[in-house]
C-alpha cells in the first residue's frame, strides 16, 4: 500500500484537493483520497498535481513509424496524398518496433485506456499484450458502391483476427469524404453491433466544400484520381453522416458516437447530432489540426453546447508526439477561459464514459484503478500547465 501526495490532487469526481494524498493499494485500487494534515517517513510527496491515469480517444497507434515524415500545412487532400505515398515507407518490423516504443511510452506518460484505429493487424499483439486497455475501431475506406461487400469481408476477417487477440473491436467508416454513403451505413450498422463508433467529423474545410458544394482542393483531387465523390448535399457533413445512420438505424440512433475532430463544426451540426444521436462525444485533437490544417475546434462552442468533450492525440503521421499533456496545454494556450479542472476531466473520466470503463477508469474514486499519474511543472500562480508541464506515471 502506498499513499502518495503532492500540491493537489484532481480526483475528477470531486473538486480539487491542495496537499491532497492518495492511498493506492498493492494492486492498483483506490483506497481513499483527503487533505495531507502531517507528512510521515512512508508518505510519498510529489511536487506537481496528481490526476488519474489517462484516456486517449483518438489514436493510429499503427502510424507510429511516420513520426517526422509528413510536411504540416498541407490540407486534408495534401495529406491522404502523403499518406498514400509514404504508408509503407519502412518494413513490416520496423512499423511494429515503432508500435511497441509507442504503446510503452503511452503507459509510462499515464494513458490507462485509449480509443485506437487499426486499418490492420500489426498492432493487435502488441496492444493484447500492453497494459492500457484499448478498444479498436477497425477503420474502412470506399468510394465506389461495388466495393462494399468485399470491404465487408475484409473488415469481418480483420476482426476475427482482433478477437483472437482477445482484443475488443469493432467496425467503423473513416468519414463521408472516403466513404460512399452505402458504406458508411452498412458498416457503421455493423460497428453498432458493439456499442460504439469512431467517426472522423467535419476536420477539414475541404471536406465542408466537398459535402456541401462538391468544390474544393479534395474533390478536385478525387476528380483527378477518377474517384466518386459524395452527392452534393448543400448541408454539412455531421448532416450527411447521420441522415446515412438514420436511414438503417431509425432515430436517434444509439451506442456510444465518438465525433473526432470537429475543427469546422457549427451550431447547426451540433443541433442536429444532439437531436439524433443518444450518445455522442466529441474528441478534440488540436494539435493534429494544427499540423495539417493551421485551424482549431471551437471549443467555446461546443461548450456552451454542453457536449461531452474528450481529448486524443492523432497519429504521428499528423503529430509530433502523441503526449496527451501537450494536448492540454494547446488547448489552455488557445482556449484561455477553460479550467484546469475541465480540461483534466475532459482526458480522464468522460474518455472513460465513451468506452464504458468508469466503473474502474477516469477518476481518483475509491474502489477504481484508474492509475495515478504526476504532472510536473505547473504555474501555480494561475493553476494552469505550461510549455514544460510533463506527465509520468507513479502507479
Amino acid at each position: 500500500m502506498r499513499k502518495i501526495a503532492a500540491q493537489y490532487i484532481f480526483p475528477v469526481d470531486s473538486e480539487p484537493v491542495k496537499n491532497g494524498y492518495v492511498v493506492i493499494d498493492d494492486d492498483g485500487t483506490v483506497m481513499e483520497t483527503g487533505v495531507l494534515e502531517s507528512e510521515s517517513a512512508s508518505t510519498e510527496f510529489y511536487n506537481g498535481i496528481l490526476i488519474p491515469g489517462m484516456v486517449n480517444t483518438h489514436c493510429h497507434i499503427e502510424l507510429s513509424h511516420l513520426k517526422g515524415c509528413f510536411r504540416q500545412a498541407s490540407g486534408m487532400a495534401g495529406f491522404i496524398k502523403q499518406i498514400n505515398e509514404l504508408r509503407l515507407n519502412c518494413d513490416e518490423k520496423s512499423r511494429k518496433t515503432a508500435i511497441e516504443e509507442n504503446m510503452k511510452l503511452l503507459y509510462m506518460q499515464g494513458v490507462s485506456a485509449m480509443a485506437d484505429i487499426s486499418n490492420c493487424d500489426e498492432s493487435f499483439e502488441i496492444k493484447s499484450g500492453s497494459p492500457i486497455y484499448t478498444r479498436t475501431f477497425l477503420e474502412v475506406f470506399g468510394t465506389e458502391d461495388k466495393d462494399v461487400e468485399e470491404i465487408i469481408r475484409n473488415v469481418k476477417s480483420l476482426n476475427e483476427k482482433a478477437e483472437n487477440f482477445g482484443i475488443d473491436a469493432a467496425p467503423t467508416p473513416h468519414a463521408c469524404y472516403t466513404s460512399s454513403k452505402r458504406l458508411i451505413a452498412t458498416v457503421s450498422e455493423l460497428g453498432l453491433e458493439s456499442g460504439f463508433l469512431s467517426y472522423h467529423s467535419e476536420e477539414s474545410d475541404e471536406e465542408m466544400d466537398m459535402i456541401r458544394y462538391g468544390t474544393g482542393a479534395l474533390s478536385e483531387d478525387y476528380r483527378s484520381r477518377k474517384l466518386s465523390t459524395p452527392e452534393v448535399y448543400g448541408k454539412n457533413p455531421l448532416v450527411y453522416y447521420i441522415d446515412a445512420l438514420k436511414e438503417r438505424t431509425g432515430t436517434p440512433v444509439e451506442g456510444n458516437i465518438l465525433l473526432v475532430h470537429n475543427t469546422f463544426t457549427d451550431s447547426d451540426s451540433i443541433e442536429y447530432a444532439k437531436k439524433h444521436l443518444k450518445s455522442p462525444f466529441w474528441a478534440l485533437c488540436p494539435r493534429s489540426n494544427i499540423f495539417i490544417n493551421r485551424a482549431l475546434p471551437p471549443v467555446n462552442l461546443m461548450m456552451a453546447h454542453g457536449l461531452k468533450l474528450t481529448i486524443g492525440t492523432d497519429s504521428l503521421s499528423s503529430n509530433t508526439s502523441l503526449d496527451m499533456i501537450s494536448e492540454m496545454y494547446t488547448i489552455q494556450k488557445y482556449f484561455t477561459t477553460v479550467p484546469l479542472e475541465e480540461i483534466i476531466k475532459w482526458s480522464t473520466l468522460n474518455g472513460a464514459e465513451f468506452l464504458k470503463k468508469d466503473e474502474i477508469a477516469g477518476s481518483l474514486t475509491p474502489g477504481k484503478k484508474p492509475g495515478l499519474v504526476l504532472v510536473e511543472n505547473i504555474d501555480w500562480k494561475n493553476m494552469r500547465l505550461t510549455e514544460k508541464s510533463r506527465s509520468v506515471r507513479l502507479v
